[in-house]
């Protein structure tokens, strides 16, 4: 419930700070005094676009805050949501600068429009004649349809069940679609995997190919290298082994006589173990090898199969041979795999489809339960509203497609005259008559659910004696439920209000600002008076001033 409204700066009004109770709430005051702006006033502040020109003074900030009960809202999932402080009493504050820029805040924490609205709209519910469509929609009969038949826990749970068929839904189109683009290539996937494969690639395999292949196509020259070498280090006439050797023994004679002929000969001493060590290692070399044809062919034939595969792929190592086989692999036992799992996504689409059925039954028997009663009321209340020949005739059907709320095609079509033809509301029910549909509508759903705060603006229009009582009986039994706004020409609405505040214009320093006031008694009863008799008061005005407020 709205507990006080404060407002600085905004159109005629300079600055407002009223405080509201509980229970039925009414708002008078002549045409033009102002009333209007008090709705444009809240609508800033639940989440309206601000405008600069709205500003009563362009050089100073415009400031409308809101102090809201919300403790029997259940919003605490909002608060968390929007990541702001949950608080029972929860002040809004929107914010209009000289720069016509637009703030808003949520228990002083900053919030964007779309967040303000999300809220705003769990809080106040301005209804006026010119908003009467929503009446019209599916959308809200089936609300309204809902709150009787007490079937939110079923419609929660189809909910979750038809966001998982969906999710799925899209999960198969995508496999199929995957699969349908995998099969395309997949034939030419496993051929090149298949090559891959036989190829039975090893890494650093080339580097050792190519040196085998260099030494057996050019064996001939190195076998008759080796062996010349090996003669020149062991030939006995002229052989490298037997001059160092030679040469040896001469510095090893005289190497007692110094230091430096020492160090001489240990050094000529080593380079002939290591002559002698390659001597060793060349003739080994040239014994290991041999001419062998078949060998360099295969080899050559195995080089030519890992260069073809690198160009085939672009690439230049056996390891990004390695890599691509095993990229293929991935892509080929994905489109195996895929047939799998679209089946088994076909059968837990089966699977939810069953549960949501067996949702949706239990649903429509409470809904079909539920629509003769919400008939059988709404036509008491709109009889009691003057609309004595008003009927209604509906229908709810099963149907094969997954809607956001059920399975059911509702038909809620009405009739304003006896032995009129049924149509849609919105097709043949006047602006006054869906007036009067909606205030019922209401007026049954704030037995059954916790409604926001109602503010009912000028819907009483074009109504009068009897029915302006009972629409004020109706209004009054609304407001043990909620708390309800009525901005009305009615003196019976005036007066049954709990409280009733006048919207009033004044001249103050040469300039029109807008007022507005709690009245006491004697003033309610004055007020009440001229509204039923004009400015002029009479006695019998006042007379049945204090009636109507009396009683």
């Amino acid at each position: 419930m709205l507990r006080s409204l404060s407002i600085k700066n905004f159109a005629l009004i300079e600055q407002l700070q009223v405080s509201f109770d509980t229970g039925l709430i009414t708002i008078t005051g002549e045409t033009g005094a102002g009333k209007s702006l008090l709705l444009g006033a809240l609508g800033l502040l639940l989440g309206k676009r601000a405008d600069l020109s709205s500003v009563k003074n362009s050089a100073v900030k415009c400031t409308i805050e809101g102090v809201f009960n919300i403790e029997k809202y259940e919003l605490n999932a909002f608060f968390e949501e929007e990541d702001l402080d949950y608080e029972t009493e929860t002040i809004i504050r929107r914010e209009i600068l000289p720069s016509g820029k637009s703030r808003a805040f949520i228990n002083d924490t900053p919030v964007t429009l779309q967040s303000l609205n999300k809220l705003g709209l769990q809080l106040i519910d301005i209804h006026s004649q010119h908003q009467t469509l929503e009446v019209t929609t599916n959308d809200f009969q089936f609300e309204v349809l809902d709150a009787l038949s007490e079937s939110a826990r079923e419609i929660k749970s189809y909910k979750r069940g038809l966001g998982l068929l969906k999710q799925k839904e899209k999960e198969e189109r995508a496999l199929i679609e995957s699969q349908q683009e995998f099969t395309k290539e997949y034939d030419y996937n496993s051929f090149l995997l298949n090559e891959l494969e036989e190829a039975k690639l090893k890494p650093g395999e080339l580097a050792e190919l190519e040196e085998r292949y260099e030494t057996l196509i050019n064996i001939e020259e190195i076998q008759e290298r080796l062996s010349g070498s090996v003669s020149l280090i062991s030939s006995e006439e002229i052989g490298v082994s037997d001059l160092l050797n030679t040469i040896k023994a001469n510095i090893s004679k005289i190497a007692p006589y110094s230091g430096a002929l020492k160090e001489l000969s240990d050094r000529i001493q080593s380079i002939y173990i290591e002559l002698e060590d390659v001597n060793d290692s060349l003739q080994n070399e040239l014994e290991r090898l041999e001419a062998d044809p078949e060998q360099l062919e295969e080899v050559g034939q195995r080089l030519q199969i890992l260069h073809n595969l690198q160009t085939k792929h672009a690439v230049s190592s056996i390891d990004e041979l390695i890599k691509i086989k095993e990229e293929l692999q991935e892509k080929v036992a994905k489109t195996e795999s895929l047939s799998g799992d679209i089946e088994k996504l076909k059968k837990e689409i089966a699977t939810t489809k069953v549960q949501l059925d067996e949702v949706a039954i239990k649903i429509h028997k409470k809904r079909t339960k539920a629509l003769p009663k919400l008939v059988s009321e709404l036509e008491d209340i709109l009889k009691a509203l003057g609309m004595t020949n008003a009927t209604f005739e509906t229908s709810l059907e099963l149907q094969e497609k997954y809607l956001a709320n059920g399975k059911e095609e509702l038909k809620f079509l009405f009739s304003a005259n006896k032995g009129g033809s049924y149509g849609e509301l919105k097709k043949v029910a006047s602006g006054g008559e869906l007036s009067r549909i909606m205030i019922a509508i209401k007026a049954i759903l704030s037995r059954y659910t916790q409604l926001p705060t109602i503010i009912f603006d000028e819907i009483d229009t074009g109504v009068s004696g009897e029915i302006a009582h009972k629409m004020a009986d109706l209004m009054m039994t609304m407001s043990k439920n909620l708390q309800v706004f009525s901005i009305t020409h009615l003196p019976q609405i005036a007066a049954n209000g709990q409280s009733q505040y006048k919207v009033f214009k004044e001249d103050v320093n040469n300039s029109t600002v807008t007022r507005l006031k709690l009245l006491n008694e004697d003033e309610r009863i004055r007020e009440i008076a001229e509204m039923i008799g004009g400015k002029n008061i009479s006695d019998s005005a006042l007379t049945h001033a204090k009636s109507l407020l009396h009683n």
